[in-house]
């Protein structure tokens, strides 16, 4: 049975690592081509290696998405590589330490909004221009739990994810005429190495992201991977301006 991308070709950002990587290998198995998108050449072309050795179909394009002249040109980049540009995941982020509010720096401010936010903003806007002109698509961001609800000691990160579901939202009321569908996940804690980063962290506060959900565990990547496929194919069809909460039970506590 055919996957439920076949045929569509789609553009993953931060699909080096992590939840990009899983959601890039997840694609491909439902049958999309995918360009691989990361600011860090070595994992971003492992990640092809690993689609190639699969069976599937990939590329790798290195961008720092807060770049604006970058993200545009890895969007035509991958446009000219496929012919076009059927889904995108915006999944490319970053994470802070746990700080309060008020002890937090205002260049990790600086640091978090260009990279979560602006950095989603400028891939969607190139990518609704590609879609607007092929007659539409389908765009996924990356926000988080810390988008849905306050997080103590996540501020500036729960701002720049709130920030991604508002963009999310209205993108989603402004281009579905355009026959474009913009939909937005919401991990939890997940096994990734933003995770293992601040593992150390949570164990001196006395927090194991594990036991915090009633599903008693952490979510692997290629499950959120999978949440956003199912967003970016058609049987997702009637779905958009959604913020599809992928995180065990933590946030229905």
């Amino acid at each position: 049975m055919a996957g439920m991308l076949e045929g569509k070709c789609a553009l993953i950002t931060g699909a080096g690592t992590g939840i990009g990587r899983g959601a890039a290998l997840c694609f491909a198995r439902h049958g999309a081509r995918v360009a691989v998108a990361d600011i860090a050449s070595e994992t971003g072309e492992e990640t092809v290696r690993m689609i190639k050795a699969d069976g599937g179909d990939a590329i790798f394009i290195r961008c720092n998405v807060a770049a604006a002249a970058e993200v545009k040109a890895m969007v035509e980049r991958a446009v000219a590589a496929f012919g076009r540009l059927d889904c995108a995941f915006n999944n490319a982020g970053v994470e802070a330490s746990l700080l309060k509010l008020a002890d937090d720096s205002e260049e990790n401010f600086d640091r978090l909004v260009s990279i979560n936010l602006k950095g989603v903003w400028l891939c969607m806007k190139h990518e609704i221009h590609q879609m607007t002109a092929q007659g539409g698509g389908a765009i996924v961001n990356t926000a988080s739990t810390a988008g849905v609800v306050g997080t103590e000691l996540h501020a500036i990160y729960c701002a720049t994810k709130f920030g991604v579901i508002g963009l999310t939202k209205t993108g989603a009321i402004e281009y579905a005429r355009e026959g474009i569908r913009i939909n937005a996940v919401c991990p939890g804690g997940t096994e990734t190495p933003m995770l293992q980063r601040l593992i150390p962290e949570l164990k001196q506060r006395g927090r194991v992201m594990g036991r915090m959900t009633p599903l008693a565990r952490t979510a692997q990547p290629e499950e959120i991977g999978e949440a956003a496929a199912w967003l970016c194919s058609d049987r997702a069809s009637f779905v958009t301006g959604h913020a599809l909460v992928a995180d065990g039970g933590l946030t229905v506590q």
